[in-house]
């Protein structure tokens, strides 16, 4: 037998069955697959290797995955005015000033990362223009859920000048005396969003190509890009486009599952439900690039107070809002599903939970689909009850565990004391025998390396030092196997990755050290020494 490649020298930890899976010291890699699993490393006798590479100790996992990342959105504020240090308004003013220096008198100036709880506000449209020199001005939320907009971005979408409509589920700011403040909330971000919009297919692919070498140093082998061609996430109608030509490229290195938003499907004549044309559903495409779920918004965040919760938040007057009308979302989650698709649902606050476990309850009534595997997107609040309905419907909570970290003092005070161990929980639904796969929501919030993610599961402590819902750590070995075998079992893909056995996919990490034995405050720094997919190096320090 002759294969491409001969791992050898390395700690293997296959994940395969339960717990760790089967130790092992190498793996025999040929056709983009692994062949065998090598208990001590060597190849079997009269065997024989393309390329014999030692690990010098190192462990060895399957790939990372993130179940729910802007992949696009990521590669473009790489090229954008960071904001995610500024610890002051000045400094974000001092920020946009610096950059408008070398902008064209009309050009847009573009940040993102901004948080209003740490600046002590949000940045204001009077100041954006003094800083920018009167130029159109747009910056992002850390959230995605706000922006914030000069005088010249307002006039241009007619929001200052009273032309602009705000759809419903969004809102523009007002001050006390009834005039905008420049920051644009949810559905109404477009307004804003889309003078700058479509971009073309060349330059996302090119973004896209940027997140992809970061994801590969990284160890991420696969992601899911939750919200594609339309709404406030989407970056072109022709984004499929131009994941396409980034594959064509050679600059997607990464596996990629595409959701596209509800406001990009319709009715499709001749079946039932919504859809896109030519029927084309989850499941579309293949190992490499396809369509995922159908994503829709029915709420916003904890951090901006959009999300939609079931008694007002802790520091606010108000329990925030649905994205759109409740009717409408619950029928286009049904339609959805009686069209075949999977359904992704960004619900945060517990009533926006309820709402769409509600909606898959009666599109499964309806139509029976028992192994569908729908989805609620950050399901940040969730109550004992909220709990055992994911279990019984069998809905997966796609949660964010890094959120803790970076904005869960923020998320404490908006729900409050008696509320704040129902944060997006992680050991609850494991004992109710649901999963829990791991993503980041990159770009919003912060941080979004996967180690990181793993640290922030076991440890669940915010920035200050604040321990959010102890009950809901979870152990080193789970958390990497939400990592892995979990991300890509709620993509389908369980038969052929997220773990290293015979027959799956060569994806794999190279880690400096092994993240279930080391000190949990170093977990998060441990270094990815290199990263496969399909039996090739993505990155690599080998």
């Amino acid at each position: 037998m002759h294969v491409d490649l001969h791992l050898h020298d390395a700690a293997v930890l296959t994940l395969d069955g339960d717990g760790l899976g089967r130790p092992a010291r190498g793996l025999a890699i040929h056709g983009g697959r692994v062949l065998a699993v090598l208990d001590d490393g060597s190849l079997p006798t009269g065997w024989s290797a393309d390329r014999t590479v030692g690990c010098g100790g190192a462990t060895v996992v399957p790939g990372f995955g993130d179940a729910h990342n802007h992949m696009a959105w990521f590669g473009q504020t790489l090229g954008e005015i960071d904001l995610s240090t500024a610890r002051s308004l000045d400094e974000v003013y001092a920020a946009v000033a610096e950059r408008a220096a070398t902008a064209g008198p009309d050009e847009f100036v573009v940040g993102s990362g901004y948080d209003d709880v740490r600046l002590g506000g949000s940045p204001h449209h009077a100041a954006l223009d003094r800083a920018a020199g009167g130029r159109p001005v747009r910056l992002q939320h850390r959230s995605g859920h706000v922006c914030a907009a000069s005088t010249a971005a307002l006039r241009r979408a007619g929001i200052l000048g009273g032309t602009a409509t705000v759809p419903e589920g969004g809102k523009v700011v007002l001050d006390d005396a009834g005039e905008p403040t420049g920051v644009v909330e949810e559905a109404a971000q477009p307004l804003i969003a889309d003078l700058m919009r479509p971009y073309a297919v060349d330059d996302v692919a090119a973004a896209l190509g940027r997140a992809s070498r970061v994801y590969a140093e990284q160890g991420l082998t696969h992601v899911t890009e939750c919200g594609i061609a339309a709404g406030f996430m989407g970056r072109t109608p022709r984004e499929l486009a131009a994941y396409q030509a980034a594959r064509d490229e050679g600059l997607l290195a990464q596996r990629v599952q595409v959701m596209p938003v509800d406001a990009a499907l319709h009715e499709v004549p001749g079946g039932d439900g919504v859809g896109l044309d030519l029927g084309m559903r989850t499941g579309f495409g293949d190992d490499r690039l396809r369509l995922g779920p159908m994503k829709i918004f029915f709420d916003g965040a904890l951090s901006s107070r959009t999300a939609a919760m079931s008694a007002p938040f802790g520091d606010r007057d108000h329990a925030g809002y649905y994205q759109d009308d409740p009717e409408h979302m619950h029928a286009m989650v049904v339609g959805a599903h009686l069209a075949g698709w999977t359904v992704a649902a960004h619900a945060i606050g517990d009533r926006a939970v309820d709402a769409a476990l509600d909606a898959f309850a009666d599109a499964q009534a309806r139509l029976p689909r028992p192994t569908v595997r729908h989805r609620i997107e950050h399901a940040g609040v969730v109550t004992d009850e909220g709990v055992a309905r994911f279990a019984a419907l069998g809905v997966t909570p796609v949660p964010q565990a890094r959120f803790l970290v970076e904005i869960g003092d923020s998320m404490a005070t908006a729900v409050g004391d008696d509320r704040v161990d129902l944060l997006y929980r992680h050991a609850a639904f494991l004992r109710a025998g649901v999963r829990v796969p791991a993503s980041s929501d990159r770009p919003c919030v912060g941080d979004g390396h996967p180690l990181r993610t793993m640290q922030a599961m076991v440890q669940r402590r915010s920035s200050s030092g604040r321990l959010i819902g102890p009950d809901e750590r979870v152990d080193p070995v789970t958390a990497l196997r939400s990592l892995t075998v979990d991300t890509a079992w709620v993509a389908g893909d369980e038969a052929s990755r997220g773990v290293l056995a015979p027959g799956s996919h060569a994806d794999l990490v190279v880690l400096g050290d092994d993240v279930t034995a080391v000190d949990p405050d170093r977990i998060g720094g441990v270094e990815v020494v290199a990263t496969m997919v399909g039996g090739e190096w993505t990155h690599s320090r080998l």
